[in-house]
């Protein structure tokens, strides 16, 4: 896996996006958090840059919307121009930055946290501009959330990190329920579902990555075994029994897993299909990126086929800004000369200036996005690194 670009004079970048796999990315440093930059990084070239009231401590983009967070605000900006469309105010308090945007072509949902004292999520529809719904989620805070590639599916975790819940959008009906452990708490640090919805995983300051599977359970096509048995016992046994643990009877548990080296290294870890065969990527903060093989019929524990270094794990504020994908892991994108950095009105890569545009059509291309993209990135080598 070749890096595609790596820039050497923003070495406190610490907000990394990049708009999947076209030429665009958006940059937040530490010298200037407040302030966002759009860049052309194929072309080291910046396209426009915004400054809000506080820091920023996250950047969402799509196709049609790009989002910032602040701590008690959110911005929602059209891409194509950068006009901003709406501001959210006095949100909860989300010091962690907390939010989530579907990638759907046919929808814009915005999830970020709807209360500072319970696990609430409110989903908003960032193309309309109206509060949707608000989703009790969990008893406690919110830790982590992230929509399906569909938009049709939000998963979300709370800060003890035992239970997983999928939601229906946009009418936030529970779907699943998982539970991750029962004996510790843990810090989940992300979560991903597969581009065709079927799996989920999540990852943790643990030494475990879990993947869950999302399928529904017809009593009808069990088979007639043993624990189908005992299993219909405790469903039946569950209703006699406090509402607690009847509600983790009934939770699923991880499909498949996968055990890292090591534990209490921030990681973040995603779905991918690469040449035709589903993988865990884990994007961990010790430098590197892990790929793991998963049995899709089978499950269980996952083996390790391939490990790539990013660089150096000592680089902590590098590899921050680094994605659990290929499209965010190559690359950093370096800030133009000071001379020519300010914003240009208009901006296009191959053909004249479109008035009002800042952003070229073309870089919103519809289309998938692979990772064994030959013209995008460098096939993937299973070869000892």
């Amino acid at each position: 896996m070749d890096c595609i670009h790596r820039g050497g004079e923003s070495p406190d970048v610490y907000i990394a996006e990049r708009l999947f796999s076209s030429s665009l990315m958006v940059l937040v440093s530490r010298s200037t958090p407040f302030r966002m930059n759009i860049y052309h990084f194929k072309k080291s070239t910046e396209i426009c840059n915004y400054s809000y009231s506080s820091n920023i401590l996250a950047v969402k983009l799509n196709r049609q919307r790009l989002i910032v967070c602040l701590e008690e605000a959110l911005y929602i900006h059209n891409i194509k121009d950068m006009k901003l469309l709406k501001s959210l105010l006095n949100t909860p308090p989300n010091p962690k930055g907390l939010c989530a945007l579907s990638v759907s072509l046919s929808s814009s949902y915005l999830a970020y946290p709807g209360s500072f004292t319970a696990g609430e999520v409110t989903l908003y529809d960032a193309l309309n501009l109206n509060t949707v719904t608000v989703i009790s989620a969990h008893a406690s805070h919110v830790a982590a959330i992230a929509f399906s590639a569909s938009g049709t599916s939000l998963a979300s975790a709370s800060e003890r990190g035992t239970v997983i819940r999928v939601f229906s959008v946009p009418d936030g009906v529970k779907l699943f329920e998982f539970r991750r452990g029962m004996k510790r708490y843990v810090s989940i640090s992300s979560l991903s579902f597969s581009a065709d919805t079927q799996f989920l995983c999540a990852s943790s300051n643990t030494e475990t990555v879990h993947i869950f599977r999302l399928e529904h359970h017809s009593p009808s096509q069990e088979s007639p075994s043993w624990s189908a048995y005992m299993g219909k016992m405790f469903s039946a046994a569950s209703t006699y029994l406090p509402s607690q643990v009847s509600e983790m009877m009934h939770q699923d548990r991880a499909f498949a897993t996968v055990r890292l080296s090591v534990a209490g290294v921030r990681n973040i870890a995603a779905l991918s299909m690469i040449q035709k065969v589903l993988c865990l990527l884990v994007a961990s903060l010790d430098g590197h990126l892990y790929i793991y093989n998963i049995d899709p019929q089978e499950g269980g524990d996952c083996p390790l086929v391939k490990k790539h270094r990013l660089f150096d794990g000592d680089d902590e504020a590098e590899l921050e800004a680094c994605g659990p994908s290929y499209a965010a892991a190559v690359a950093t994108c370096t800030n133009p000369d000071p001379a020519s950095s300010s914003a240009l009105a208009g901006y296009c890569e191959d053909v004249g200036v479109k008035r009002g545009e800042l952003i070229p059509e073309h870089e919103f291309a519809d289309g998938p996005v692979c990772l064994d993209d030959e013209q995008e990135f460098p096939p993937v080598s299973f070869q000892n690194s």
